[in-house]
Parts: structure tokens; C-alpha cells; sequence
């Protein structure tokens, strides 16, 4: 069976909505995920008190296969002793270390990378050697996998204000060589906006992808938008759906309001 990815991004626990937790969890029953990403700023700040509570839904949820990346606001705002001596301490202890892993399915390939710094307030990056490692690892991809990455801070924005402030640094080279290393989607949260952008960086034949995700649970919405997620439905063939899901204050539920293929444009 081809996996199924929920993409869940920036819940911010600590600013969470109880009514919106409910409806994800109807949703998640509903479509039966097999593999949920947590794209970072799972907390607020990075309390031990917000991480136990987003650890104590992840299984509520009950989705078989955890991937979870830290983003900004999961490294301690305030302590800076603890911040800059044990980062992730805290993190570590809800959802392990963090570590640049490897998803691998027959129809997919994740990879998933931490673009958090301690020494950096709220924007991200990426090593030379995170970069390099992921576009080797791109280049073995089985030819039937849909290959993606997945990190916190955006490659890509569709405003002015993102693209100033908060695109990862060095984001055009990197996208040039994910792409000539045959990426087909990168996965992003941090901005609290949802968008679908096809991209041609490098010289890339094929497009690539860029999916951005909305805040998941918090209550700090972005331009009047819903909390949102998105799912991924992974075909044989490198091919897949992606789906936005808003949630409905009125209905008290999740619907799709985006289903876009994710094939080549020419």
C-alpha cells in the first residue's frame, strides 16, 4: 500500500485550540494517515509542560509512523544557559534527538532535516554538509520513488515580507541542487501560510515542488486564514496528490480545499 503523509506544522503548543484538536483527530480517523510529520515549532516555548502535551496528542492521533523536525520556537526562548549549553534538551525528551533522518517506502523517499539554530532568533539554515548529504542521497533514490524533504523554514514565498524575512539562507542554491539531484517536493512550515508553488530552479528537467503548510492548532493565524494541514497521497511512479484541509469553525471540521497532482509540467 502506497503511504500517506499528514503534514502537521507549527501547532504551537501552548497557544492551541482544544476545538481544533478535536476536529484533527476526527480527520485523522477519518483518512487513516500512515506516516505524520511534525514540521516543526511544535511549542510555543519550549517548555517541558508543551512539549508532554504535544507529545500526549502525537498518540492520541495513533498514526503508525512519527517523523518530527524541530523549528524555532522548540529551542528556549528566555533560559539562555539552557539554550545555548542543551538546545534540544527538552525536545530530545518528548521526540527524541534531532537528526537529519531517512524515510524510505518502495513508492517514497523522505528525507527530513533540522534548519533550527540555537544562535539564530528565527531564521534557519542548513550546513554545507546537510545540503550535500541530502542531494547524495537524492541521487540513490530507487526510479519509482517520489523523492521529498522536509524542513522547517521556507525555500520558497509568494509575499514580499517572506521573502525578505524569513526564506532559509542560501535558499536558491539549495533549491538548484536539491533539484538537479532530483528532488520532487520540499515540505515547509514557520510562516503560518499555506501555498503550492512549481519551481525550475538549476536545470532541472522536472519541476520541483514546494509545499508550505499552515499553523495546525494554534491560534496564531496568519492573514484571516483557517488552521490548516496537508496530506499527501504518494503513488507508484514518483506521482502523488496534495491536499490542503481548512479547518471549518462553523461545520467544526476538516475539509479539503486544495487537490493538486504533483507531475511533471512538460
Amino acid at each position: 500500500m502506497s503511504p500517506l503523509l499528514l503534514q502537521l506544522s507549527d501547532p504551537h503548543f501552548g497557544t492551541e485550540r482544544p476545538e481544533v484538536m478535536a476536529a484533527l483527530a476526527a480527520l485523522v480517523a477519518e483518512q487513516r494517515p500512515s506516516l505524520l510529520l511534525l514540521s516543526g515549532d511544535i511549542t510555543q516555548r519550549a517548555t517541558a509542560a508543551q512539549f508532554a502535551a504535544a507529545r500526549a496528542y502525537v498518540e492520541r492521533l495513533a498514526v503508525p509512523r512519527l517523523l518530527a523536525l524541530p523549528g524555532n520556537h522548540d529551542l528556549p526562548l528566555l533560559n539562555l544557559p539552557l539554550r545555548c549549553a542543551a538546545p534540544y534538551r527538552r525536545y530530545a525528551r518528548a521526540f527524541g534527538a534531532p537528526h537529519d533522518a531517512v524515510h524510505e517506502e518502495a513508492d517514497l523517499l523522505l528525507l527530513t532535516l533540522n534548519s533550527s539554530r540555537w544562535y539564530r532568533h528565527k531564521n534557519g539554515e542548513l550546513s554545507e554538509a546537510q545540503v550535500e548529504a541530502a542531494a547524495e542521497r537524492l541521487r540513490r533514490a530507487r526510479p519509482g520513488q517520489l523523492r521529498v524533504l522536509a524542513l522547517h523554514h521556507p525555500l520558497a514565498a509568494i509575499t514580499e515580507r517572506d521573502r525578505r524575512e524569513n526564506l532559509l539562507r542560501g535558499h536558491a542554491e539549495v533549491l538548484a541542487r536539491w533539484a538537479d539531484a532530483g528532488a520532487d517536493l520540499v515540505l515547509g512550515g514557520h510562516i503560518h501560510l499555506p501555498y503550492l508553488l512549481p519551481l525550475r530552479p538549476g536545470a532541472a528537467a522536472r519541476p520541483l515542488w514546494v509545499l508550505q503548510a499552515g499553523t495546525a492548532l494554534s491560534r496564531r493565524l496568519r492573514g484571516g486564514l483557517p488552521n490548516s494541514v496537508n496530506l499527501l497521497r504518494i503513488a507508484p511512479g514518483r506521482r502523488a496528490l496534495a491536499e490542503r484541509w481548512d479547518h471549518d469553525e462553523a461545520a467544526g471540521r476538516f475539509n479539503r480545499v486544495l487537490a493538486q497532482e504533483l507531475q511533471p509540467l512538460a
